[in-house]
């Protein structure tokens, strides 16, 4: 009798283990560690409030089957601009790429980041996310893109003085944050110089620029409020100056490889949806960035529309330019920039 009852306790417990490995195994071990290459040092807010969230909503939804390390600051070695090819070539799992950072290699998903094509960060990265679904798809081989998004239009932030006008500009030294509105600026009287924003301290710091052209929400991760003492915004129913474009990339072969349920949670946390919760949140780091210049005690002025308007005329010769560039790749230049613009102008981008 104690012979059979402790044979099929056994057999209760084997045939119980064996009904669920996979949840035991999720429950305590990842079944795929991922790597995840950010530019940016640990604090900035791209990493505390959107990556480690968005890192921690894929664990859950894999019930722990998939987990993603930050590595901030570069810590995989190499430079921004590498990041599409570390993620092609296996480096990194999942990166955070700018387009702007490999000039002309992106072209679609370069377009938006030209002067005067943003509204807001929500909208404009949902129009970025449309603009690639009709001419971008083949533009990172090798990768399972997961969104596209843009910051808040950028601001001026100088050591000395507001910028009213284009007169304003002229013999300062910028940081420009892409070569096309660096193009701008120049054909308003101003010197640029060009390097990543991981690089613009230094910059700063000694000299070598007056200022820079930014969104807010750059400001806090870098300091820039005390390197800066005057911040310049167009007036709130203008375009923005320009926003730079921003893809995140996944390699394809790992997404591949990934079981049938883990690449659902991986289709579920990406997408036009992430394009616009990550140009959400943007907006919302906006504010705050916005918040830190105001605490600090610097000085904010507004650019009159109608000045805006007069340096958007200015900014054609930009904008064709770069149609021709595109046409140059094989790609429809004037209808890129076509719908862009109509999707930018429309209530809903559709």
């Amino acid at each position: 009798m104690t012979t059979s009852f402790t044979r099929r306790t056994v057999l209760a417990s084997m045939g119980a283990a064996l009904a669920t490995p996979a949840f035991l195994k999720r429950a305590n071990a990842a079944e795929v560690t991922l790597k995840l290459h950010s530019m940016l040092p640990a604090p900035a807010t791209m990493n505390t409030q959107f990556f480690e969230p968005w890192i921690e909503e894929i664990r859950t939804a894999s019930e722990g089957a998939i987990d993603i390390q930050l590595f901030p600051s570069m810590q995989l070695g190499g430079k921004p601009g590498q990041l599409p090819d570390q993620v092609r070539q296996g480096i990194c799992d999942i990166s955070w790429t700018l387009p702007v950072y490999s000039p002309d290699r992106f072209p679609v998903a370069e377009t938006l980041a030209l002067p005067f094509m943003v509204t807001n960060a929500e909208k404009t990265s949902v129009v970025m996310h449309k603009l690639m679904d009709e001419f971008g798809q083949d533009e990172y081989p090798g990768t399972k893109t997961l969104g596209f998004h843009t910051h808040d239009g950028g601001k001026f932030h100088t050591r000395e003085g507001l910028i009213h006008t284009a007169d304003d500009l002229k013999g300062l030294k910028l940081r420009a944050p892409n070569q096309a509105t660096g193009k701008l600026l120049e054909l308003m009287g101003a010197e640029t110089v060009f390097f990543p924003v991981t690089e613009m301290v230094v910059g700063l710091s000694n000299g070598v620029i007056d200022g820079c052209c930014l969104p807010y929400e750059v400001v806090p991760a870098f300091k820039l409020q005390e390197l800066t003492k005057f911040s310049s915004a167009p007036a709130p129913a203008s375009r923005g100056l320009y926003a730079n474009t921003f893809s995140m990339l996944m390699n394809q072969r790992v997404y591949e490889n990934l079981s049938d349920d883990l690449r659902k949670v991986i289709d579920d946390h990406s997408g036009i949806a992430l394009s616009q919760r990550i140009g959400r949140q943007f907006d919302t780091f906006e504010q705050m960035g916005k918040e830190v210049v105001i605490k600090q005690g610097n000085t904010i002025g507004e650019i009159a529309a109608e000045e805006i308007s007069a340096w958007r005329e200015i900014a054609q010769p930009v904008h064709q330019a770069w149609i021709d560039k595109l046409n140059d790749r094989g790609l429809d230049g004037a209808a890129i920039l076509n719908r862009a613009n109509e999707l930018l102008d429309a209530d809903q981008p559709a």
